[in-house]
């Protein structure tokens, strides 16, 4: 590999981190919010918020989520070219586009909540805090279209700060909402509904700090924007009519694939309420703790998500240039990071489980069951990790079908599974099950369309074998560690926090001495030189 592929290389990790990073933080203040608005809503409140999410979620994709990914695309390919007057057309077609479907689907969702709630969901409650939610449909439309514009010219720092900006913001009012509502209807019959609707309230509140921080960023950047159009070197005018072609033939696929994703939590909820004999209390109930599950999950997933979106540009930027290895390259050190990260935390997550959930939801009652689920589950994170970043991978290289007619096979026969596994009596772990399932087939789809499409193998001992290896003896270091410090001390959250520790540490040390990493892949990553020095004082690395 050249000097110059080795550079972009690197900034291709670095931007992958730093939204990865972010990513990860905004994740960790989700789980840290949460777990005090979970506590005051229980399990009932949290199934009539979870469920009003779910909603919220599809209505989201619609309107919005193939957004980032359109304008990303789209922008990075009048950079290459250096077509600067298209790619703010672009902008402002995208920007168009996005209000008017935000803004309708947002009416959408707040005129037909009780019906989306109560008749599809058999959960009548989830209507309040899902109206709360609909204008955050329309901030988010309007948001995800700036983010998609700065991820195109790879720069990843105003979608890093703003969503760390949403969060915090999230966090707080959703709290303080949560509680004080919950305080206010104290006598109300619905009270949890109510305490759901301030959690609500929250992301909305998060969602409109989110897009000020955005729009002072790209206020900021309109000289630089403005100089960048005397460079221009096309006298191609792109028409709007054309960008607007660009941007359905875009979203259109990946909205249908997302929706079936989304779908596909809604439809197990909706099969599980109606299969599960019992009252809708003790349904929500068991989606509430089924939440709780899915969050875990879903924290180290989101580094997947932000090499996802980091690699779009760089992999079309490289379509572009006709630069097949160069795809290649990027396409294997993705998947290679990728998987360091997601499989010893499915690892850590599936034999620390119990540990963890009563280390966040102390108070809780039903926190050996959340961590049974969380055991059986956690394979979704690895198999979820995979099927993201193939999904980003597929959709740079123009495969835009090939993600939606992958996830509705997947959709299709878990469903089918989940009902089996209703009947055999497996109950709430039927979803567990499901999800692990789904993730594993979009996977195997996904890899097969990449290698056939390229001629592509992924390097098998470095990015699986090793990794692997590694977080099973990590594994038994934490259930160790875990089990005599807690009969030592008595404390499981004290000793969860350091078990979890050691298990990092000995993750890194049996990663680096089985060679799952060489000096030139660490010397790539961010701060590599600082990282290598490390593990050479540690006599890790010659």
């Amino acid at each position: 590999m050249s000097e110059t592929q080795k550079k972009k290389a690197t900034n291709f990790l670095v931007q992958g981190s730093i939204l990865a990073m972010a990513g990860l933080l905004c994740r960790v203040i989700g789980l840290i919010y949460r777990v005090p608005m979970m506590d005051a809503l229980d399990d009932e409140g949290s199934g009539y918020y979870d469920t009003a999410y779910s909603i919220y979620n599809i209505a989201l994709i619609v309107s919005s989520y193939g957004m980032p990914l359109a304008v990303s695309k789209m922008v990075a390919a009048k950079v290459t070219l250096k077509e600067y007057k298209n790619e703010r057309r672009v902008l402002i077609g995208s920007l168009l586009f996005a209000i008017t479907t935000g803004l309708i689907t947002a009416a959408v969702v707040f005129f037909g909540a009780d019906f989306f709630a109560g008749v599809i969901l058999n959960s009548p409650k989830s209507a309040l805090p899902l109206k709360v939610l609909s204008p955050t449909i329309f901030l988010c439309a309007v948001m995800g279209t700036l983010r998609g514009y700065f991820q195109g010219n790879s720069n990843m720092i105003p979608t890093s700060v703003s969503q760390i900006i949403e969060q915090i913001v999230n966090a707080i009012v959703s709290v303080l909402a949560t509680f004080a509502f919950i305080k206010m209807y104290n006598s109300h019959p619905d009270q949890y509904a109510y305490g759901a609707s301030g959690g609500t309230l929250g992301t909305t509140s998060g969602a409109l700090a989110g897009l000020f921080v955005l729009g002072i960023i790209f206020a900021m950047n309109n000289k630089a924007r403005k100089a960048r159009l005397k460079e221009d070197i096309s006298d191609k005018v792109e028409s709007y009519k054309d960008i607007y072609k660009l941007i359905l033939a875009t979203i259109i696929p990946v909205i249908f694939s997302q929706t079936i994703y989304n779908l596909n939590s809604v439809v197990d909820r909706a099969v599980f309420n109606h299969l599960n004999d019992a009252s809708e209390k003790v349904n929500s109930a068991y989606i509430g703790i089924y939440a709780k599950y899915v969050l875990m999950v879903n924290i180290p997933v989101a580094i997947a998500t932000a090499l996802g979106n980091s690699i779009v540009p760089v992999i079309v930027a490289e379509k572009v240039k006709g630069n097949i290895e160069g795809m290649k390259s990027k396409i294997n050190m993705a998947i290679k990071f990728n998987m360091l990260i997601a499989i010893p935390s499915t690892v850590g997550l599936g034999v620390l489980s119990v540990n963890i959930m009563r280390m966040l939801f102390a108070s809780a009652d039903s926190n050996e069951l959340a961590g049974r689920m969380l055991s059986v589950g956690a394979l979704a994170v690895a198999f979820y990790a995979l099927s993201t970043i193939s999904n980003a991978i597929l959709q740079a290289m123009h495969l835009m079908r090939k993600p939606l007619v992958h996830s509705a096979i997947a959709f299709v026969i878990h469903l089918v599974f989940i009902v089996i596994f209703m009947n055999m009596g497996l109950g709430i772990y039927s979803l567990a099950v499901g999800n692990v399932l789904f993730a594993f087939i979009v996977c195997v789809l996904n890899w097969r369309s990449i290698a056939k499409e390229l001629n592509y193998r992924q390097e098998i001992k470095t990015t699986f074998v090793i990794p692997t290896i590694s977080a099973l003896i990590m594994g038994v270091v934490a259930v160790i560690v875990c089990n005599c410090l807690i009969k030592a001390m008595g404390s499981n959250t004290i000793s969860t926090i350091i078990a979890i520790l050691c298990a990092l540490i000995s993750y890194a040390i049996f990663l680096v001495k089985l060679g799952g990493l060489t000096k030139d892949e660490v010397m790539r990553f961010p701060k590599g030189n600082k990282i290598y020095r490390l593990f050479v004082k540690l006599h890790l690395m010659k």
